[in-house]
């Protein structure tokens, strides 16, 4: 399966990528874009079963983001990992098409457990 991991923070994705290995994900292409501009581009050109997306990034915010990949496809699965705790921005990204989120710090036990209920993988 191709994930795609928008981050602004090169770090950030690599820690991501790296708690991916950890999860029921590990072993899955993975791509990676630095805005939600380049993630739409990278999305709109390949073939993604799990997204895993910033939510505070330049030229596009993952709000914004997950907003332009549901109006092509619905299937895709789609993790919102953010420092937006509140239940109200939260509660909105789930509106916006967002499957689940993580909250920052996360790890990488709390990633694989919310990949599992979204591939309905029994714990």
């Amino acid at each position: 399966m191709n994930v795609l991991v928008v981050d602004d923070s090169s770090a950030m994705r690599k820690i991501i990528i790296s708690a991916l290995n950890k999860t029921e994900l590990r072993g899955s292409r993975t791509i990676e874009a630095a805005t939600g501009k380049e993630g739409l581009d990278k999305f709109l050109d390949g073939n993604f079963g799990f997204i895993l997306s910033d939510w505070n990034m330049p030229e596009m915010d993952g709000l914004e983001f997950v907003t332009r990949v549901r109006k092509v496809d619905n299937r895709v699965k789609i993790i919102m990992i953010t420092t937006e705790g509140t239940m109200g921005k939260l509660e909105n990204a789930l509106d916006q098409g967002v499957d689940e989120y993580v909250v920052k710090p996360f790890t990488p036990e709390t990633l694989d457990r919310k990949i599992k209920k979204l591939l309905g993988v029994k714990h």
